[in-house]
């Protein structure tokens, strides 16, 4: 869809953020304040809490150069709020929680077809069964570190496509996981998906104890020159030294791959 311009000849995305609203969810904005009278919320038909405010503001409130601007903030998990803060376009939440609020441009940086998907997570956690079930609906992508010192996965996925490991926390079942390799490797080499989690595990070596465990179905394998260390600086990894989110721009990245392939 085409971005409209506002008068001031800035580019917007509001008015196509304001007629989905409309046609998806039945919405018309709020202008509760007559001190900022362009301030637009969105309330959930249901629970009548925001689910988005439109907001114009200055660029440099925002650490940008630059005049006024028209953003977007939306609720979202904590997960998806630090994995959407690597991409161009998406801020820190302007005057809201930071870890479960999210800020985006609405000059075109984020195109309408990121921004609806988004649109819809808040509005389902803001209703009033609350955020946590809806949270758990959606699939998430994860990175996690193996150290092929220790562990020959090239082998154990050789001898059966579904292996166990230890049990990451927050990881559920359907969720994408990507294993990187480190050193000497230093690279994503596996794409999986958690079959099932949170399996009783009894494993003690001294070293390392487990008492629960995943399945990790294995989805494709990648050659370790295609998605390395520097490639996933590039996107704002910098380490892998835990579980953690996989970054937006990343995810993208490799599922585009992964469909040309």
């Amino acid at each position: 869809m085409c971005a409209e311009r506002r008068k001031n000849g800035i580019r917007s995305l509001r008015g196509e953020i304001l007629r989905f609203a409309a046609e998806k969810y039945g919405t018309q904005p709020d202008y509760p304040w007559s001190s900022a009278p362009d301030y637009a919320v969105l309330r959930h038909s249901d629970s009548k809490k925001w689910y988005g405010i439109i907001m114009n503001v200055p660029k440099e409130r925002l650490g940008l150069s630059g005049g006024g601007t028209d953003i977007l903030n939306l609720k979202c998990g904590p997960v998806l709020s630090g994995s959407l803060r690597l991409s161009d376009g998406f801020l820190p939440a302007y005057h809201m929680n930071r870890e479960n609020w999210i800020t985006v441009l609405l000059d075109g940086t984020v195109k309408t077809d990121d921004i609806f998907p988004l649109l819809e997570t808040s509005y389902r956690l803001t209703e009033r069964r609350g955020a946590k079930k809806y949270l758990r609906e959606i699939n998430k992508s994860w990175l996690i570190p193996a150290n092929p010192k220790y562990y020959d996965l090239e082998k154990a996925f050789s001898e059966s496509s579904c292996i166990s490991w230890k049990q990451n926390s927050n990881i559920a079942e359907g969720d994408t996981v990507y294993i990187y390799m480190t050193a000497p490797v230093s690279a994503v080499t596996y794409k999986c998906r958690a079959a099932e989690v949170n399996k009783p595990y009894n494993y003690d070596d001294g070293k390392l104890r487990i008492k629960r465990a995943m399945s990790l179905k294995l989805i494709k394998r990648y050659e370790p020159e295609l998605y390395t260390a520097d490639v996933l600086k590039n996107h704002g990894v910098y380490a892998v030294r835990n579980q953690r989110g996989m970054p937006d721009s990343l995810r993208r990245k490799l599922e585009d791959d992964d469909t040309r392939t």
